[in-house]
Order: structure tokens, then C-alpha cells, then sequence
């Protein structure tokens, strides 16, 4: 009897589970190389500027009980120059900042 009263417990579970969608720093990783690819637009007056994933990680909170912070370095190649952008995406702000290049 216990098992049958569960039952319903534990599927909910984990079809809850099952539909959080894949990691937050898959999530954001579209928006961080559209961010440094913007940015490279602009600062190289460059509309047909590309962008590459060299590396991400998740970081720790800066304070505790912070937001969880995706730091990606990502490679912009535009109108023959090239520079990577460090960009910063925060778990629950759906936002993300790009540092400054480096050529």
C-alpha cells in the first residue's frame, strides 16, 4: 500500500526533474557568443564579425548564496583582425557582459 501511495510522488519527481531543459551554461552559451560577436561589430565597424567557443566553465558565487556565473572565452574573427572576448552570463539574470578584447 505504501508503494502504491508513492508511486505518484516519485513520477512527479521526476518528470519535474526531466523538464528543467539541459545545464544553465548550455543555456547561455547562445547569448555569449551573439554578445562577444556584437561587441566585436562594434568596436572593429564590422557587420560581418563571427564568433567561436574556445573555452567555458561554470564559477562559483562571488558571495554566498549568490547566482552561479558561466565564464566564456570566446574567439571573434572580424574584417581580417582577431581578438577574444571573456563574457560573463549569471544563472538567473538571462543577461550577459563582455569584457574587454584582447588582441
Amino acid at each position: 500500500m505504501l508503494v502504491r501511495s508513492l508511486l505518484p510522488v516519485l513520477v512527479t519527481l521526476v518528470v519535474t526533474g526531466c523538464a528543467s531543459g539541459p545545464p544553465f551554461i548550455d543555456q547561455m552559451q547562445p547569448e555569449a557568443v551573439s554578445m562577444a560577436v556584437r561587441r566585436a561589430q562594434f568596436e572593429f565597424n564590422c557587420p560581418t564579425a563571427t564568433g567561436e567557443m574556445l573555452s567555458r566553465e561554470t564559477v562559483q558565487p562571488i558571495v554566498f548564496g549568490g547566482p552561479l556565473r558561466a565564464e566564456y572565452t570566446i574567439g571573434v574573427a572580424a574584417c581580417g583582425r582577431r581578438a577574444t572576448f571573456v563574457v560573463i552570463c549569471t544563472q538567473n539574470g538571462n543577461s550577459c557582459f563582455a569584457g574587454a578584447a584582447r588582441y
